[in-house]
């Protein structure tokens, strides 16, 4: 799959060194998987739901959420957004 873009994962990083390693660990299972449906994430990241038009991944032990937009056709996932658990529950409501 084709994540667009490590840039966002790069730059959430130096924000927040913490999310650095589950980050980078989310980016290569991803960029190196093929999935063809939210249920075949799931097989191998369990911390993944559809909400809306978004995926919303939990990262490291549920501490972060990142927030993309999947297309399984064209196997191309674009980041919208990274933040914390807290702030991704403000974001939402």
């Amino acid at each position: 799959m084709n994540v667009i873009s490590k840039k966002k994962i790069v730059a959430y990083s130096k924000k927040n060194s913490s999310a650095k390693k589950p980050l980078e660990a989310w980016y290569k299972i991803m960029s190196i998987s093929t999935f063809n449906s939210v249920m075949e994430v799931r097989e191998v990241l369990n911390s993944v739901d559809p909400v809306g038009d978004y995926t919303v991944f939990n990262i490291g032990g549920n501490n972060y959420r990142l927030v993309a937009i999947v297309n399984y056709e064209n196997q191309v996932c674009m980041i919208k957004k990274i933040m914390t658990h807290s702030e991704y529950d403000r974001w939402k409501a």
